[in-house]
């Protein structure tokens, strides 16, 4: 079991900085960002861009992984963001990892003057954005017509540090997005079922999450894959357990031996924001960051 952060962009850089360096310094496998332009709560707040935020936050740490949690088609393009990756990947010699999504229904779904796609739309991009994405960060020209994407002689020279390309963590519970990320992924993300956040019970939730890997284990069959070789990540804080694992060193090791029975290896908690529904008190945080999985065994 590895222990992750995700710190949400908001924090000028003279700030942020320290941030990401006490990061690496308590001992995180990695620390995401989410990649939005507005996220709920936070629309009318300070909100910076993912990728320079993470190319500035590698150059100011040395071993602590580092990646987006989660990208989205919503207001992205395949080759714009296979140039910006490759160069990530280079700035932190190969510590980045794409955490990528089918993208929702929020500010970021009209932001670009769009009318806000169907649940099937976002799958049907989906399903082009991301072997496109695979192509263009595993092959030095690359020209294809899509049904949404085009790339027409797009070249990513000299290629992603990271070989034959930086792993890609793919969100996806739907039979579609599970498809992809068998046959993409590396790992793939999870905040559990959103139907049960708030009237679910945390019992309810972990036979979910067992639901969610079986369908995860059936697509990779399929693909013809041991779902074994997939690293599987949950962003907590969306399950109906919501921010209360964080509240102590033993409820978080409790919360994490549950999860880490059904199979997962990698847990993400958010950085601490005072007045938000991520208000961890930063000393148990921390605790939890050095303690929790030595306890956990």
């Amino acid at each position: 079991m590895r222990l992750s952060t995700v710190i949400l962009p908001l924090y000028p850089w003279g700030e942020g900085q320290k941030i990401w360096r006490r990061a690496e310094e308590l001992g995180f496998h990695a620390a995401y960002s989410y990649d939005h332009l507005s996220w709920r709560s936070f629309r009318e707040k300070t909100w910076f861009g993912a990728i320079p935020t993470l190319t500035a936050a590698a150059v100011v740490t040395e071993d602590l992984r580092l990646g987006t949690l989660v990208t989205s088609p919503n207001f992205r393009h395949p080759v714009t963001l296979a140039k910006e990756l490759m160069s990530l990947d280079d700035i932190s010699g190969g510590r980045v990892t794409l955490g990528i999504g089918a993208g929702g229904s929020g500010f970021d779904a009209t932001a670009l003057g769009q009318e806000p796609w169907t649940p099937r739309e976002r799958a049907d991009r989906f399903g082009e954005f991301v072997p496109l994405l695979h192509r263009l960060l595993t092959e030095g020209a690359v020209s294809q017509r899509g049904t949404f994407y085009t790339a027409e002689e797009a070249r990513n020279i000299p290629g992603c540090v990271q070989s034959p390309r930086l792993p890609f963590a793919v969100a996806a519970t739907g039979p579609r997005g599970l498809r992809v990320a068998a046959e993409y992924g590396q790992a793939w993300v999870t905040t559990g079922d959103p139907k049960l956040y708030d009237e679910g019970t945390p019992e309810q939730s972990v036979e979910a999450l067992r639901g969610q890997i079986a369908k995860l284990g059936a697509a990779c069959e399929k693909a013809g894959r041991d779902v074994a070789e997939l690293d599987k990540i949950l962003l907590t804080a969306f399950t109906p357990d919501r921010n209360r694992p964080m509240e102590s060193v033993e409820a978080f090791v409790d919360f994490a031996g549950r999860h880490q029975e059904l199979g997962f290896t990698e847990l993400v908690v958010h950085w601490p924001v005072p007045e938000s529904e991520f208000a961890t008190d930063p000393v148990v945080f921390e605790q939890i960051a050095t303690e929790a999985l030595d306890r956990l065994g």
